[in-house]
């Protein structure tokens, strides 16, 4: 190993092997130096190892849930895709429960897949986008649909799925 001094980044200490997605699951909750809360959420699509959203269909999914999740769920700072493609990092300001997100997240995907046309996407042109010829909606929808008919777990390790 070499010189250089790594952070200890809770993601990486997650055993990929035993989880059961999808599933929302809280990671952590900082605390900036006035008390304000920022609670960072591992929103796991896809089951690790085993299956990967194709990076279009993601990239879609990422531009759309963006303005449906600020829709459904106060407090969005940012939803950013995992490298790994099996999900997303979900940050907001307080403490919503892994309920309330994932309420949030089961409707923004339904109307995902029953609602959205390629002209509600946004940042699809070169403009609003740094890759917007990376986009693929039908299959984004299909992703969606396979993690509707999952159904979304609040528990990582069992599958609690909401109703």
């Amino acid at each position: 190993m070499g010189d250089v001094e790594l952070a200890k980044v809770e993601s990486f200490s997650l055993d990929h092997t035993k989880v059961l997605a999808p599933y929302v699951r809280k990671i952590a909750v900082e605390k900036g130096p006035r008390g304000d809360a920022i609670t960072n959420f591992d929103v796991r699509l896809v089951q690790p190892n085993e299956a990967e959203i194709p990076t279009a269909g993601l990239h879609t999914l990422e531009h759309t849930l963006a303005g449906l999740l600020r829709t459904r769920l106060s407090g969005v700072i940012d939803l950013s895709p995992f490298g790994c493609r099996t999900g997303f990092h979900l940050i907001v300001w307080g403490e919503p429960t892994s309920v309330e997100v994932a309420t949030a997240i089961k409707q923004a995907l339904s109307d995902f897949v029953g609602k959205i046309t390629w002209e509600d996407v946004p940042g699809t042109d070169a403009v609003s986008c740094g890759n917007y010829r990376d986009h693929d909606l039908p299959e984004g929808q299909e992703w969606a649909r396979r993690v509707l008919d999952q159904g979304i777990s609040i528990d990582p390790f069992d599958r609690s799925v909401l109703v």
